[in-house]
């Protein structure tokens, strides 16, 4: 597993909403929801204690605890939302977090070494694996079986065939 103590970010603060201390939040993870299971964040060198969320356009509005008004909530504009790697719930087999996938070197399925994952995309069909090659050349596969037979928390393995793809 990854560093249970690595932080990974589950929303950014993009600005206030109203007048009372909320705050518009973009979203990095499942939604507004998947945020309520988290009772404090971590926000640059505070903590905030969540009080509510709601689902908003292309994010969340939620209000903490520790943000009162509108210029406190400006204030904040930029600044992540952060939660502790161990405090994500468990994954079932076969799933993973993106965080975990970031920065995984990556090898064919043959051994021969292509590089290490910069980025995960998702366009509507499924998650999208981007590699970068050490010559700074990148590559995507999809997060598939057939392209991705195996990954854990040392190596992400492709398949021959969508390595020489890229």
């Amino acid at each position: 597993m990854a560093d249970a103590h690595r932080p990974v970010t589950l929303a950014a603060i993009a600005g206030a909403h109203g007048v009372r201390g909320e705050v518009r939040l973009k979203l990095f993870g499942e939604g507004a929801e998947a945020l309520r299971a988290f009772s404090t964040f971590s926000a640059g060198d505070r903590q905030l204690t969540l009080k509510s969320i709601r689902p908003a356009n292309q994010g969340a509005v939620a209000s903490f605890a520790e943000v009162t008004d509108r210029s406190a909530a400006e204030a904040l504009r930029g600044t992540l939302l952060t939660v502790a790697r161990s405090a994500l719930p468990p994954l079932a087999e076969g799933e993973y977090y993106h965080h975990d996938l970031l920065g995984l070197p990556c090898v064919a399925d043959d051994g021969t070494p292509l590089g290490q994952v910069v980025a995960i995309d998702n366009f509507g069909a499924g998650d999208i694996v981007e590699i970068e090659r050490p010559t700074g050349k990148r590559f995507m596969v999809p997060m598939r079986a057939e392209a991705v037979p195996e990954w854990n928390a040392e190596r992400l393995v492709v398949t021959r065939a969508f390595a020489d793809a890229g």
